[in-house]
C-alpha cells in the first residue's frame, strides 16, 4: 500500500522491551509543558476581532473604518483590503520565523524549558506594548515581541512533549499543543466578544489579556522537569535517567534509556545538525516533515478564517456582533476536533486522519465558492438562510482541520527526526510554518480582493494535492518509538530509493 507500510516488528531494536506507567508526574509535566500553545492560540483569535473592532480602527486606520461602512458594491470583497492592517497580524509570524533559530540554540544547548521561559517573558513584554499603543510603530514593535514568544515557544513545546511521552500514547499527548492553542482562540473569541462592548477601550484589554498566558507558561516552565532525552543530549546522564524513571514510573527504563545514551552519542558526533539535515538518511524526513507538512497546513486556508473570521464574516454581511459570535461558533469546533483527535490519533493512525479530513476540507471549500459565487458580491448583504449555511460549512471545515492538520502539522514534524537533529529540524518547521502563516496572513485579504470567491476554490485544489502527497509519501508513525521512527523511511517504498546505501553515506561521515 502506498506509503502505508509500517516496519517489521523485529526491526524496532529495543521497543518491544519499553516499560511505562501514566503517572501523576508525567500528566502534570505534559498539560504544565503544553501551555506554550495558548499564547499561539490566543494571539491567532485576538487579532482578528481586534483588527474587526471599530474603535481599533478609527484610531488607527480609519480609512478602512470608512469603507467597512461603505455600502458600495465594488468594496464587498475589498473592504479591509489595506497591507499595514494585515502587517499587524502578519508582522508577529515574520518575527517568529527569524527568532526560531536563535531558539533552537537555546533548546539544544539549554534544554526546552529554557526556551519556554525565554518565549513567555518576550510574549509578556510584547502584550504590554501592544495594550498601551498610542502608533502604529508600537503596535507593530509589540507585534515582534510576542513574534519572538511564539517563536521560542512553537519551538519547543511539541518537542517537549513527544520527548516526554511514551510511544504509544505520544499523538494524544501532543496533541495538548493543539488543545492549548485551541483552547487559546476559544477564550480570545469569548474576550474578543465582551470587550467589543467596551468603548473606546475594548480592544486595548483584548490585546493585554495576552500577559496572562504569558504569566502561566512562565511559572508552568519554571515548575515543570526538562525531558530525558534534552538532559542526556546535555550530558546529564545521571539526571536524565532519574527524570525518565519518574516520568515512565518504574526503575526499568533501561531498555529505553539505552537508545537515548546511543542517540546521544550519534548527536555528539555531529557539528553542525542544520547540515546534517541534508544527509541522505535524513533527506525524507527533511523533505516530508520540515518543508512539505508544516507549509501544507497554512495553505488549506484554515488560519486565513481563524485570522480573519470576524472580517470575513463582517465582508460577508454579517453585522459585528454577530460576526464575533460566529467566531466563536468555528471555536469550539475547533477544540472539540481536537478532542476527537487526541482520543483516536493512536488508534487509528495519523494517515487516516488527513485522508479522511482532506475530503471533507476540500467539498466544503467547493461548497463555499459556489455559494459566494451565486449569491455574494451584489452590494447587499447574503440572505439569512445562506449566511446559516455558511457558518455550518465553515463549522465542519474547521471541523476537519481541527482534528487532521491543526494537531498533526505539529505532532508528525516533531517525531519523525533522530535526536541529533531534532532541536534544528523543528526550528526550520517553524520557520516554514512562520513563513507561510506569515504568508498567508499579509496576503489573504488582498487575494480576496482580486480573486474573490475563487480564493477558496484555490484552496480546495491545494487541498487536494497535499492529500495526495500524505498518501504516497507518508509512512504511518503511530505506536513507533520516538528512536525508531528513522527506520520506517529506510523501508517505505519511494525514501528507501531516495536514500540509497547508508553505508556509503556512513564511510563518508567517519572515515
Amino acid at each position: 500500500m502506498a506509503g502505508g507500510a509500517l516496519v517489521d516488528a523485529g526491526s524496532l531494536k529495543r521497543a518491544h522491551l519499553y516499560e511505562y506507567k501514566i503517572t501523576g508526574y508525567f500528566i502534570f509535566s505534559c498539560i504544565v509543558g503544553a501551555l506554550g500553545g495558548s499564547l499561539f492560540g490566543y494571539d491567532l483569535g485576538v487579532s482578528g476581532g481586534v483588527t474587526s473592532m471599530d474603535d481599533f480602527l478609527i484610531e488607527f486606520f480609519p480609512h478602512v473604518y470608512e469603507r467597512k461602512h461603505s455600502h458600495l458594491q465594488e468594496t464587498d470583497y475589498c473592504k479591509y483590503d489595506d497591507q499595514m492592517l494585515t502587517l499587524f497580524t502578519s508582522s508577529l509570524y515574520f518575527a517568529a520565523l527569524v527568532s526560531t533559530f536563535g531558539a533552537s540554540s537555546v533548546t539544544k544547548n539549554r534544554g526546552r524549558r529554557a526556551s519556554i521561559i525565554v518565549g513567555s517573558i518576550s510574549f509578556f513584554i510584547g502584550a504590554v506594548l501592544n495594550a498601551a499603543a498610542k502608533n502604529i510603530a508600537m503596535l507593530i514593535i509589540g507585534r515582534v515581541l510576542l513574534g519572538v514568544g511564539i517563536g521560542f515557544g512553537n519551538q519547543a513545546v511539541p518537542l517537549y512533549l513527544s520527548e516526554m511521552s511514551p510511544a504509544k500514547v505520544r499523538g494524544a499527548v501532543n496533541q495538548l499543543f493543539q488543545l492549548t492553542t485551541c483552547l487559546g482562540i476559544l477564550i480570545a473569541n469569548l474576550v474578543n466578544y465582551g470587550t467589543e462592548q467596551l468603548h473606546p477601550w475594548g480592544w486595548r484589554l483584548s490585546l493585554g489579556l495576552a500577559t496572562v498566558p504569558a504569566t502561566v507558561m512562565f511559572f508552568g516552565g519554571l515548575m515543570c522537569p526538562e525531558t530525558p532525552n534534552s538532559l542526556v543530549e546535555q550530558g546529564r546522564f545521571e539526571e536524565g535517567r532519574k527524570v525518565l524513571e519518574r516520568v515512565r514510573g518504574t526503575p526499568n527504563v533501561d531498555a529505553e534509556y539505552e537508545d537515548l545514551v546511543e542517540a546521544s552519542k550519534e548527536a555528539e558526533a555531529i557539528s553542525n545538525p542544520f547540515q546534517n539535515l541534508l544527509l541522505k538518511k535524513n533527506r525524507p524526513q527533511f523533505i516530508i516533515g520540515a518543508l512539505a507538512i508544516p507549509a501544507f497546513q497554512q495553505l488549506t486556508g484554515n488560519n486565513s478564517i481563524l485570522f480573519y473570521a470576524p472580517v470575513i464574516f463582517q465582508t460577508l454581511g454579517f453585522g459585528s456582533g454577530a460576526a464575533l459570535y460566529s467566531t466563536i461558533i468555528t471555536s469550539v469546533a475547533l477544540v472539540f476536533a481536537t478532542l476527537i483527535s487526541m482520543f483516536f490519533v493512536d488508534k487509528f493512525g495519523r494517515r487516516a486522519f488527513f485522508l479522511e479530513a482532506g475530503a471533507e476540507m476540500f467539498c466544503c471549500m467547493v461548497a463555499t465558492t459556489i455559494v459566494l459565487a451565486l449569491e455574494f458580491g451584489k452590494g447587499k448583504e447574503l440572505p439569512f438562510g445562506v449566511g446559516v449555511f455558511l457558518v455550518i460549512v465553515i463549522f465542519l471545515f474547521v471541523l476537519a482541520y481541527g482534528r487532521s492538520w491543526g494537531p498533526l502539522g505539529w505532532l508528525v514534524p516533531s517525531e519523525l527526526f533522530p535526536l541529533e537533529i531534532r532541536s534544528a529540524a523543528q526550528s526550520v518547521v517553524v520557520c516554514v510554518n512562520m513563513i507561510f502563516t506569515a504568508l498567508v496572513a499579509q496576503f489573504f485579504l488582498v487575494s480576496l480582493c482580486h480573486l474573490k470567491f475563487g480564493i477558496f476554490l484555490l484552496f480546495g485544489g491545494l487541498i487536494f494535492i497535499m492529500s495526495c502527497c500524505v498518501y504516497f509519501f507518508l509512512p504511518e508513525t503511530k505506536q513507533v518509538p520516538i528512536e525508531e521512527i528513522h527506520l520506517l523511511f529506510e523501508n517505505h517504498w519511494f525514501w528507501k530509493k531516495v536514500i540509497g546505501d547508508l553505508n556509503q553515506e556512513k564511510l563518508r561521515e567517519h572515515p
